[in-house]
């Protein structure tokens, strides 16, 4: 698949999790949330999990005004994080060198939107 192709996909994946978002099923937005991002992130989402400070650069904050204004910019911005991976190898090689291990999971667009969805709603105090 090309980019121009992947792109696509990604925008017609982005407008379906945007539009379907009152069909998040926000406790298995949490699950995975807790389960596959909070070692970093922390479980308030301000960067404050176990690994953050050991990564290069150190996870962000995502509550702060600057984060909200992006997610409201472009609300795709948490789904395209994870399908995307604009830092590249950050993530895998963080965990790596901390000896952390996730297993894999079979993202479909449920637990895209689930995960969008909570995230969201922590990230605008909902």
């Amino acid at each position: 698949m090309n980019i121009k192709t992947s792109s696509i996909a990604l925008l017609g994946i982005l407008s379906f999790i945007q539009a379907s978002a009152s069909f998040a099923d926000n406790a298995n937005g949490k699950t995975l949330y807790l389960q596959r991002c909070a070692v970093c992130h922390g479980a308030d989402i301000k960067g404050t999990g176990p690994l953050a400070r050991k990564s290069n650069p150190p996870t962000p904050d995502l509550t702060t005004p600057a984060f909200k204004k992006r997610l409201t910019d472009y609300p795709g911005v948490i789904v395209s994080s994870i399908i995307l991976r604009p830092n590249g190898n950050l993530i895998p090689r963080t965990l790596q060198e901390n000896g952390v291990k996730i297993p894999p999971h079979p993202w479909n667009v449920k637990d895209l939107r689930d995960l969008h969805q909570y995230m969201s709603d922590v990230i605008s105090n909902k």
